[in-house]
């Protein structure tokens, strides 16, 4: 097998076990589950991961790639801060992306139990936070936003959206996603002087 081939296959593999935790879990996901979701041998699955735990934490660390990318997208744009804290809004929430968010429910979880873990989703969740925090601090410099603490400010919107999503990912019908969307919206606008009309 070449190295780019093993690299495709790799790929292939982590992106199925993405999927297969989103089905079962963390906690219940076995190789083989991947194995066989993958079309592929358990051995193939133990050569590339050696262990169940390596293979679920270089998952999970597949996935928050694939949403810094994401993000990254957004904030190296050149987009006026106001524009680029729309999108980061529209990004973090699980309206568009339910599906991860069970991942990264369960991958707090799991994180308080594994360190691995919870060195990935530190990353994660700091990265949002200090970008969110850079857009802000843009957007007063630029006269866009009235905030006197923009990290404090990034961090009481994000605790705001991380509760208002694990109750609409775990709790159905408990609350809307338009609901969702509308507080956070109101949230961010007071946090930052504006209408929250412009959010939309």
């Amino acid at each position: 097998m070449t190295r780019r081939a093993a690299e495709i296959r790799l790929d292939a593999l982590l992106r199925t076990a993405c999927d297969v935790i989103v089905q079962r879990g963390l906690a219940n996901t076995r190789t083989s589950d991947v194995a066989q979701a993958a079309g592929v041998s358990q051995a193939l699955v133990f050569y590339h991961f050696a262990t169940k735990e390596r293979l679920l934490a270089q998952a999970f660390a597949y996935a928050v790639e694939q949403d810094l990318a994401r993000l990254d997208a957004v904030t190296r744009s050149s987009a006026p801060p106001l524009t680029k804290l729309r999108r980061i809004l529209r990004l973090y929430t699980p309206a568009g992306r339910p599906t991860s968010w069970s991942m990264w429910i369960d991958g707090w979880a799991e994180s308080l139990r594994t360190p691995e873990l919870e060195k990935v989703s530190r990353k994660l969740d700091l990265r949002w936070r200090q970008d969110l925090a850079t857009v802000i601090s843009d957007g007063v410099s630029e006269g866009v936003f009235e905030c006197a603490d923009p990290a404090g400010a990034a961090w009481r919107i994000s605790a705001v959206m991380d509760g208002l999503a694990v109750q609409l990912a775990v709790h159905e019908r408990v609350i809307s996603r338009r609901q969702l969307a509308e507080w956070v919206r109101l949230v961010t606008a007071r946090e930052l002087g504006l209408d929250p009309a412009q959010l939309d």
